[in-house]
Formats: C-alpha cells, sequence, structure tokens
C-alpha cells in the first residue's frame, strides 16, 4: 500500500486552532496516517507536518530536518511533551499551513521531545537548531497554536496578507 499525499489546510481552518487528541489506538489507521503525513510534506517540500495540518485532531507530527551540525532527521513522534533549553535564537520561520511568508522568530537552540511511536513504543528526540526549531513548532501546532500567534498583531496580519496558496493547500472551510 503506498501512501496518499492529504491537502494542507490553511489558517483559518477550525482544526488548527484546537487542542489535539492523545492517540490512544496504535493501529493499522494510525500507520496510514503517518506514511500519508509524510506523502503531504514531501509534496509540500516542508520540513515538518503535523496532524492537523492534514484535518485529523490527534497528538502526532512527522518531521525531515537537519539540526545545528547539518545532520539530517527523519521520524515521527505520537503524543510528545517538550522541553527547551539553550540561548535563545532569532530565525527566520515560516508554516505550510500560513503558506508563502516567513518571519523572524525567537525560539531556545534546543529542544527534546518524548512521546512514542505508531506502534506505541516510546521515544525521545533532542534537536539543535533548526531542528530544534522544528520540534517545537510542530509541538505547538498540536495545541492549536501556529508560529504567527507569536507575533505582534502588525507583523500578523501583514503575513495574513502576504498568504500565497499552493496546489497542496486545502480551501478553508
Amino acid at each position: 500500500m503506498s501512501a496518499t499525499p492529504r491537502k494542507i489546510r490553511v489558517v483559518g481552518d477550525p482544526v488548527l486552532q484546537a487542542q489535539c487528541r492523545q492517540v490512544t489506538e496504535f493501529d493499522d489507521d494510525l500507520a496510514t496516517l503517518i506514511d500519508d503525513m509524510f506523502a503531504s510534506m514531501a509534496v509540500a517540500e516542508g520540513v515538518g507536518l503535523a496532524a492537523p495540518q492534514v484535518g485529523v485532531d490527534l497528538a502526532a507530527f512527522v518531521y525531515d530536518c537537519v539540526d545545528a551540525d547539518g545532520q539530517r532527521h527523519v521520524g515521527h513522534v505520537i503524543n510528545p511533551t517538550i522541553t527547551t533549553s539553550g540561548p535563545m535564537e532569532e530565525h527566520e520561520e515560516g508554516c505550510l499551513s500560513v503558506p508563502g511568508p516567513y518571519q523572524p522568530l525567537t525560539r531556545p537552540f534546543e529542544a527534546t521531545v518524548r512521546g512514542v511511536d505508531k506502534t506505541g513504543a516510546p521515544i525521545e528526540v533532542t534537536g539543535t537548531g533548526f531542528f530544534a526549531r522544528c520540534l517545537q513548532h510542530e509541538t505547538e501546532h498540536l495545541r492549536g497554536v501556529l508560529y504567527i500567534d507569536h507575533l505582534p498583531r502588525n507583523r500578523r496580519r501583514r503575513v495574513l496578507r502576504e498568504m500565497e496558496p499552493f496546489e497542496w493547500n486545502a480551501p478553508v472551510p
């Protein structure tokens, strides 16, 4: 069975503003969701994707991202908790659910996510630099928080005006 890319929801879709449910069933449907999320992320050329971004209110995300040392990390985390450390760094950040514009955002340099994989086995992932930013960004999606929610109101409005739809985006309901 091959993965099927799903349309990525954009800001304004209620699923992006809601707290996600914890995953309690580690079955074929969950495995399919994870595979479909990787396919969706690849089509959109992203580095991370959370389940609500494909319209599913479950606490799960996938990633394919490089860290501060240029090492590539590929994986997924279910029911994550996160801790951050290190100095704060400001870098440009964007989001597949806010297609187009990027804005500078300050986040901690290091992040550790603990959760389980799609089989329910415990997992812990630590990232630095861009990968730490990705882990923080995707974990926030599961709480209904978008990166633009951290921006001052005037910058947030500018980002929303500059958004550009892509063929992989779903229409706002």
